[in-house]
């Protein structure tokens, strides 16, 4: 594989740390590598030096001559002068752009929801976290390097982007180094894995799960080198006390699999002892939502007959005691609202909520609100006021014990709350829920700024608290871990998901594909009434946002005569045929390149120069579509 980028003995060094030190690296093409490591060991400092954003004290960073580098930061900010257009494709003429499938894509993956015209400034945090992705990803670069780039997707736009970095290059092509605690994007994504820690950079093969196991084995092996190096010196110090040595054997260590370690470790959770527990905790009564539909008034609705929008209709949950269930849906499907309901804080337009007489619930929001009373208080002096003990698997734990297991070091325990960080103050913020003993405990997006070592660290408390646990979030290896059962808002309703978030992701793509060809049928009806042109189907996502905005302005030209009109549409209905079957096509062409045997390098490069020619094809189709559409429109 040929070198794209290389570091060599790097040494960066802030005021109070060394954050690097002796670092040499390198990327290669075809290199898709995932970077982990705690909050502050600078996993971000990493990529800004690699790509060129900060200089090192010491060591260099060389890079091939031509190559283009792409860098999503987490401090990136998109002009909020400019509209959502000139952010993404700038000055980039719109027939242009619009003819180009894989920025169609990124639009209909990323933008579908955000306004295209809309100024910058207007949008959300999130949105303009997206919209700054959706900049970056329209560009032709050979290293693209990402810093938590899931922040603000939900599942359905993590999968998306998941798909979309596996196919944006050729295997064996350009290079990706992506910074995230979203562990299934981990392993979805990546072939390699970098973990940052003590200032130097850990190299391992292959995505998440096995990097946990190669470090498993690593941490295994020192254990037993260590335990070696004790017995070593128990023994020279029992040899200087009585003499001569005796003959002693060497002790023998076995290496193991990594796959044998883990089937010698027991389930994660105990399901029969937490939900004895759970019923001890709660009765058999949790909270039971009855045909239950909720209704909000519309603010823009028409002066005199105001109108309603149903978020959830007919809704029929009985929760039972320890259940652990996951819940998904897009934003505005109304998971807060169902959470709502169950908390008391959204009362039902109709329908019943009933609660047991024993429920406590507990949310961990993603605010920080409940830690304001004690901000400027000490970390130990909070946990003081809480309770002076806690179980844990029936092992009482004492709270400065429960926030050794949270990651937090003795030297934390004096510092304020108000100057923790954000992943600290979420720990604490658990904690201090948990020592209130609810039996009912709602997660809502509860993996904000938390590293992967944290996060596991908080699954493993939560696979021993026997209660009913509830969680909303984006990030899929979570939900999957700690919860037993998904559920997904679609349409309004509560949906039972046997099969996960797969059969959610599933049910999500066949849902839009009914709306756009139900929108599709709807502008052929109109354009067979009025003359309006259809848009093309066949851009995939990206296809509704390039062609509704893809509409140069263009002179005013005389109606067209009905003869002329009807070839134009036929025209345009003939180029519709065509794109499909070339699409068809083009995903035939990929699966055969992907069963091609990698080694044959003549074959692979024909299957290319087909590739090409096929979306060349594509692209004069498309242009030639939205020439007919304006001649139809003039």
């Amino acid at each position: 594989m040929a070198h794209l980028l290389g570091a060599e003995r790097l040494h960066l060094e802030f005021p109070t740390r060394t954050v690097f030190d002796e670092v040499t690296l390198g990327i290669d093409e075809g290199d898709r590598i995932g970077v982990v490591g705690r909050n502050g060991d600078g996993k971000s400092t990493l990529l800004k030096l690699l790509a060129g954003r900060i200089e090192p004290d010491g060591g260099r960073v060389t890079m091939r001559r031509g190559i283009r580098i792409g860098m999503l930061d987490q401090a990136d900010v998109v002009d909020p002068g400019q509209t959502v257009a000139e952010a993404v494709v700038g000055g980039i003429d719109e027939h242009v752009w619009a003819g180009d499938a894989k920025v169609r894509d990124v639009i209909g993956g990323l933008l579908a929801d955000v306004p295209w015209h809309a100024q910058i400034s207007s949008l959300s945090g999130g949105q303009r976290r997206r919209v700054g992705l959706a900049a970056l990803l329209v560009g032709d670069w050979d290293v693209v390097f990402l810093d938590e780039p899931t922040n603000h997707l939900d599942v359905e736009g993590i999968a998306w982007l998941a798909g979309h970095l596996k196919q944006r290059w050729a295997s064996g092509q350009g290079a990706l180094v992506v910074v995230t605690h979203d562990r299934w994007f981990l392993d979805e994504v990546c072939t390699a894995t970098w973990e940052v820690h003590d200032g130097i950079v850990e190299p391992f093969e292959g995505g998440y799960a096995a990097y946990i196991l190669q470090r498993v084995e690593r941490d295994r092996m020192a254990a037993a080198s260590e335990s070696k190096r004790q017995n070593l010196m128990r023994k020279e110090l029992a040899w200087l006390r009585r003499g001569a040595p005796a003959r002693t054997s060497k002790p023998k260590f076995r290496i193991e699999a990594a796959n044998q370690l883990i089937e010698n470790e027991p389930p994660v959770r105990n399901p029969i002892e937490l939900n004895r527990l759970a019923v001890t905790r709660l009765g058999k009564d949790v909270v039971d939502l009855i045909d239950v539909s909720v209704e909000y008034p519309v603010a823009d609705a028409a002066a005199g007959t105001p109108a309603t929008k149903t978020v959830l209709r007919d809704v029929e949950w009985r929760i039972a005691p320890g259940e652990r269930t996951g819940i998904l849906g897009v934003n505005g499907a109304g998971k807060s609202t169902l959470l709502g309901l169950v908390t008391g804080a959204v009362k039902p337009t109709a329908g019943k909520v009933k609660r047991g007489t024993t429920v406590r619930i507990a949310t961990l929001s993603q605010e920080l609100s409940e830690l304001a009373e004690w901000a400027d208080q000490r970390v130990s002096a909070v946990v003081a006021e809480q309770r002076t003990s806690y179980e844990v698997a029936g092992k009482e734990l004492s709270p400065g014990q429960l926030l050794e297991r949270l990651g937090f070091t003795n030297a934390q325990l004096s510092t304020p709350v108000k100057n923790l960080s954000g992943g600290q103050k979420r720990r604490l913020q658990l904690l201090l829920i948990l020592l209130q003993e609810p039996n009912v405990l709602i997660l809502d997006e509860p993996t904000n700024d938390l590293d992967t070592d944290m996060l596991a660290a908080i699954e493993d408390l939560l696979d021993t608290w026997p209660g009913t646990l509830l969680v909303v979030s984006h990030d899929r290896y979570l939900i999957e871990r700690v919860t037993d059962r998904q559920l997904a808002i679609l349409d309004g309703h509560l949906r039972d998901l046997p099969r996960g978030v797969d059969q959610y992701l599933e049910l999500r793509k066949a849902t839009d594909a009914a709306r756009r060809s139900d929108a599709s049928d709807a502008r052929r009806a109109d354009s067979g009434s009025t003359g309006a042109a259809p848009a093309s189907t066949s851009g995939g996502a990206g296809a509704e946002p390039a062609a509704s905005s893809a509409k140069p302005s263009a002179p005013a030209a005389p109606a067209l005569a009905g003869a002329e009109r009807r070839a134009a549409e036929k025209e345009l209905s003939a180029i519709d045929r065509k794109l499909e079957k070339l699409q068809s096509e083009i995903a035939a062409k990929h699966e055969q390149l992907a069963r091609h045997d990698q080694s044959d390098y003549a074959g692979l490069g024909t299957f290319g120069d087909e590739l090409r020619a096929l979306e060349a094809s594509v692209a004069d189709l498309e242009t030639r579509w939205l020439e007919v559409s304006e001649i139809l429109e003039a």
